[in-house]
């Protein structure tokens, strides 16, 4: 009598090896297999990444740009925040005058006797709107000169190029405290000694010259992109290509542009008014209140201490925050693999 031998069902033992099934250890087709489930998510479902996600991603892989960004959040922060002080940036307290740094007075009061925090972070206001101020008019008129030279070529590209080469061979600091000196001295409505308006104007005006450069080099590229080429066949007009078409795509250039001459324009102000052609006292200016700390440095140095900090953290953070972003801009980085 025969054996009858009943298949075994096939399975995984103890050791994790198959068992029966067919010879071969292949499982009949009638056997149900079982698959572990993927972990990668599927394509479809996931959320679309967008180049400014990109961007911000890479930003915030920056450990510098990070730091940098906080830092001149909390100096922001502190100069708008300035108003709600109990003390008078301008009213003089002889009783208390050059008090050392205490918890009354962190940064101790000054020759008038006036809270020298106070007045640190009043021109700190100061400071940063001449800073951004002049980011605008520079980049007002850089970007004008830039994208008409870029677009149009020829002989314009030619006489606005000239016309900026000539404009970075001056010796910038120098036409600085020149016309400086001449605006102290006028008889202007919005212009008499030196106000925040005239500085930043003056300034503005010796600091375009690298957003043209930069925005002409770009627009030689895009112009002859094939979007550009069918925009230009379906009669679109110059400047609406420029505006529309051209421009937004090299704003991460323009920003991070923007965020380096933010930090040139409050060491050019500092400077000026550090020797008296700036912003001129009572006003106080991070530049003016070293001036004025510089006879008494050696007996009352946090008179220099507290507006030198303030200059160097400003800076520092702006330029990490310029260099994120340059690194978060650059097509290099952001198009890379995400998990890279």
């Amino acid at each position: 009598m025969s054996q009858v031998v009943e298949p075994e069902v096939p399975g995984i033992d103890a050791s994790g090896r198959q068992t029966g099934g067919m010879p071969g250890g292949n499982v009949p087709a009638s056997v149900p297999s079982f698959q572990l489930e993927s972990s990668v998510p599927d394509q479809a479902t996931a959320l679309p990444i967008t180049y400014t996600g990109l961007v911000g991603r890479r930003f915030r892989r920056h450990p510098g740009a990070v730091g940098g960004m906080i830092v001149f959040g909390l100096i922001v922060l502190s100069v708008i925040l300035v108003g709600f002080s109990p003390y008078d940036p301008y009213a003089s307290n002889m009783a208390e005058r050059l008090q050392p740094p205490s918890w009354q007075h962190p940064m101790g009061t000054d020759a008038l006797g006036r809270d020298f925090m106070t007045r640190v972070l009043y021109g700190g206001r100061v400071s940063l709107a001449v800073g951004l101020m002049v980011v605008v008019i520079a980049m007002g008129i850089g970007i004008t000169i830039g994208a008409l030279a870029g677009y149009f070529g020829g002989w314009v590209d030619s006489l606005l190029m000239r016309i900026t080469d000539a404009a970075l061979t001056l010796p910038s600091f120098l036409i600085l405290i020149l016309l400086g000196a001449m605006l102290r001295e006028a008889e202007l409505p919005f212009f008499q000694r030196n106000n925040v308006i005239s500085i930043a104007l003056v300034i503005g005006l010796l600091a375009w010259m690298t957003f043209a450069r930069l925005v002409r080099a770009g627009l030689l590229t895009l112009r002859e992109m094939e979007y550009v080429v069918a925009a230009r066949s379906l009669g679109a007009s110059p400047f609406f290509l420029i505006l529309r078409h051209l421009l937004p795509n090299l704003i991460g250039i323009i920003i991070v542009e923007a965020t380096l001459e933010l930090g040139y324009a409050i060491i050019e102000e500092s400077g000026l008014s550090f020797l008296g052609f700036g912003i001129q006292p009572p006003i106080p200016s991070w530049g003016n209140l070293l001036s004025n700390a510089q006879d008494n440095f050696t007996k009352y140095p946090w008179l220099a201490i507290f507006p030198g900090l303030m200059i160097f953290l400003t800076i520092i953070s702006v330029n990490y925050i310029g260099d994120g972003l340059r690194d978060a801009y650059d097509p290099h980085k952001v198009f890379m693999k995400i998990g890279s």
